[in-house]
């Protein structure tokens, strides 16, 4: 499989993962079941978690230890993964309109120079 970059890759154990963040393996695969990480599986089935997977759980943890119980935890994972998503969302409409915008800039200035503004008929002005 590809990664994106290398903080996708699967690449520490559930042990390692665990030392990494503070919590116990036990901890680790109850957030699984939750739905809080989701890490990879070998052929073996073992977890493998990679960089992002070890940064999530330091965030479930520092929102845990902020009070915030299970259930809120995951109300602000949803709605993170949304806030990100419609930020790509955003991205990608604003470099549409960019492209749009510089196409129809690139249409007027080829457009011949007359009496007319450039790309406006008479009526229009």
């Amino acid at each position: 499989m590809t990664y994106e970059n290398q903080d996708q890759e699967p690449a520490f154990v559930i042990s390692v993962a665990a030392r990494m963040v503070g919590l116990h393996a036990q901890t680790l695969r109850s957030y699984e079941r939750l739905g809080l990480v989701t890490p990879e599986r070998s052929r073996g089935n073992r977890r493998f978690y990679s960089r992002e997977d070890i940064e999530q759980l330091r965030h479930v943890k520092s929102l845990l230890d902020a009070g915030v119980n299970l259930a809120g935890v995951e109300m602000v994972m949803k709605a993170t993964e949304r806030i990100a998503k419609l930020q790509e969302q955003i991205q990608s409409l604003e470099d549409e309109v960019y492209r749009l915008r510089r196409g129809r800039q690139q249409f007027l200035l080829s457009q011949p120079a007359g009496d007319e503004k450039r790309g406006m008929k008479k009526n229009d002005a």
